[in-house]
């Protein structure tokens, strides 16, 4: 996989389309069977949070190396509200939505990197990577 696959996220159905889209990428790069499940669950909870928030946005997978280590790409980008305080959204138990949902902590935690740039009534984008063991 050189090129990126997206999909667009506009409803229900788009948030699965991405998960298996991750995790079929993943398992193509040759992840483990844990760790596709782990970026398919953090790609899914990303891409409802596209889905409840800003109503439509795009979920992207590429494959990436760094020192010789190969690993996955996910950027999830919208041109929702934004978050006000990043901070906040990413502290355990936070929910603007009183959802069971892991929330961005929880996608954080099952990814290796994870970075949000976020402005508010601009949108934002949400890039994570997980490595190759």
């Amino acid at each position: 996989m050189t090129q990126p696959k997206t999909a667009v996220i506009r409803s229900d159905l788009d948030i699965v389309i991405a998960r298996t889209m991750a995790r079929d990428a993943a398992k193509a790069l040759g992840f483990g069977a844990i760790d596709q499940a782990r970026i398919a669950t953090a790609v899914s909870e990303l891409a409802r949070n596209i889905f409840l928030y800003a109503g439509t946005g795009n979920v992207s997978v590429k494959e990436i190396e760094r020192s010789g280590r190969k690993g996955i790409e996910i950027v999830c980008e919208d041109q929702g509200p934004g978050i006000a305080n990043v901070d906040l959204v990413m502290q355990d138990g936070y929910s603007t939505s009183r959802g069971m949902g892991m929330g961005l902590p929880g996608a954080k935690r099952l990814m290796d990197e994870f970075n949000i740039r976020s402005q508010e009534g601009v949108g934002t984008t949400i890039t994570c990577r997980k490595w190759r063991g």
